[in-house]
């Protein structure tokens, strides 16, 4: 058998992933901040970027001009020489400047439009922040302050203390009682039930502030079980009092925060910045894209100059030519980014019309290939559009991701959407009478008078996913 060498030709497509379209792809995914950052980035490691700042050029005043005005500022000043200024009365002029001082501080507190020096704070403080400063205050000794610290610094976000007691004694090398000892003065502190190591102490430390406390302390220590699920008829056989009694003692229970170290970690206020506006114009919506704080990229006059100069040979020429395709191509990319976003937004607004003028209960299901279609771009590129992207319309500011959603049937057969039904199960649950409250076959069957064909099953789901209890467990006896 011998051996030969052969040349064959062979026609095929493949997609190569340059550096330059990984870099326009990354782009499209970023939001407003990361994109100004990365922009700053850019500039510091490309010298032929440059940021456009859009101010009256110093090179159109007439440089002469400009030198004679400053040299008879300057010469008018001189003349004026030192008499004017000894004959200065420096009592009026102290006076003076005291009461506008005076005024401008009067002006700072009395008026209402403008915010208090609390509220000009850069960050609220931390739990931690907030039980260190209490625990300074005490008079304990240097080991004690050390213990003290390292309990705090085991709280997780809700106040409970994570670590065992027994972990922090022996780590100190102290006993569990002196440990303990501390513990239980860090639970006495702002919030009160702080330091807990489980609901049941953090509910009886709070309830040591309510008078008349017997009952609610018998309740807490143990009922807690029966209390959660409502089992009040259980609790009156068991301690004797009447129902309508043990209802009260639950109204003053239901007043005790379970989780003491919520107000430090505060989730439900999220500050975003849209990307993207959408106005309502007297006809039709306006998208203008939030380009605030985006640096406006230009190529350096200098390095063009260099690049024209015919001295600029070999090693320098290069790099520059290397430097400018680079920097070309980044403007490039994002200008086809901003265009794509607007693209993107302008088939959104178009076929979510109804939820932009009626809101969330008109919301259409829509998925990546209706906008994709629309557009004429692939769906992998509308979704890197809309990850992490924020446009603010007239019903609020959402996700772009938000308006793509699945669709529910409707008794018609026409669509509807999840979020739509999400709305609707909330609204419902919100209207309903709290010691009767619908159970999940009750809201299948009045969402269907509304025309919505939906399971139980999917009802549940998306109960949960609001985060909406059981009828049981929202069943009010009072």
């Amino acid at each position: 058998m011998a051996l030969e060498l052969k040349q064959s030709l062979k026609l095929s497509q493949q997609l190569v992933m340059t550096p330059q379209l990984q870099q326009a792809i990354k782009l499209l995914q970023l939001n407003r901040l990361e994109l100004a950052q990365h922009c700053m980035t850019e500039m510091l490691e490309n010298p032929v970027l440059e940021e456009s700042l859009e101010e009256v050029d110093q090179r159109d005043i007439d440089a002469d001009k400009k030198k004679k005005l400053e040299e008879e500022r300057v010469k008018e000043v001189d003349t004026k020489g030192t008499e004017e200024i000894e004959g200065i009365n420096w009592d009026n002029y102290i006076s003076h400047q005291s009461n506008r001082q005076g005024e401008e501080r009067g002006t700072r507190y009395q008026n209402p439009d403008l915010p208090s020096y609390e509220a000009t704070l850069t960050r609220a403080s931390t739990l931690a922040e907030h039980l260190t400063t209490q625990l300074k205050l005490t008079r304990m000794d240097d080991q004690e302050l050390t213990i003290g610290a390292t309990i705090i610094g085991n709280l997780n976000e809700d106040g409970y203390l994570k670590l065992s007691l027994q972990e922090i004694a022996d780590k100190h090398k102290v006993s569990y009682e002196s440990a303990e000892d501390i513990l239980l003065q860090i639970q006495e502190f702002d919030p009160v039930g702080v330091g807990c190591r489980d609901l049941q102490e953090c509910l009886l430390i709070q309830s040591r502030q309510i008078p008349n406390n017997i009952l609610v302390k018998k309740l807490i220590r143990d009922h807690l079980k029966d209390l959660e699920n409502k089992n009040h008829t259980a609790i009156s056989k068991a301690t004797g009092y009447s129902r309508e009694e043990i209802q009260e003692a639950v109204k003053v229970i239901g007043t005790l925060e379970p989780k003491p170290g919520r107000q430090f970690y505060d989730e439900s206020s999220q500050y975003i910045t849209p990307d993207i506006y959408v106005y309502k114009g007297k006809d039709d919506f306006l998208i203008v894209l939030n380009e605030d704080g985006l640096p406006k990229l230009r190529i350096s006059q200098l390095y063009q100059n260099l690049l024209k100069d015919q001295s600029s040979k070999g090693f320098t020429k290069d790099y520059i030519n290397d430097k400018l395709r680079s920097a070309l191509w980044l403007i490039r990319s994002i200008h086809q980014r901003q265009r794509t976003i607007y693209k993107v937004t302008e088939s959104i607004v178009k076929m979510q019309r109804p939820f932009l003028e009626e809101g969330i209960s008109a919301l259409k299901p829509m998925v990546l290939r209706n906008v994709a279609d629309d557009i004429g771009m692939h769906e992998s590129t509308v979704s890197r559009v809309t990850t992490n992207k924020y446009v603010h319309t007239p019903q609020g500011i959402f996700e772009l991701k938000f308006f793509f959603n699945s669709g529910i049937r409707s008794v018609e057969g026409a669509g509807v959407a999840s979020e739509a039904v999400k709305e609707k199960i909330r609204d419902i649950i919100l209207s309903e009478d709290s010691r009767r409250p619908y159970s999940d076959q009750e809201l299948v069957e009045l969402l269907r008078k509304q025309n919505i064909d939906i399971a139980r099953r999917t009802i549940a789901k998306y109960r949960e996913m609001l985060g909406i209890l059981s009828s049981s467990r929202r069943k009010q006896p009072f």
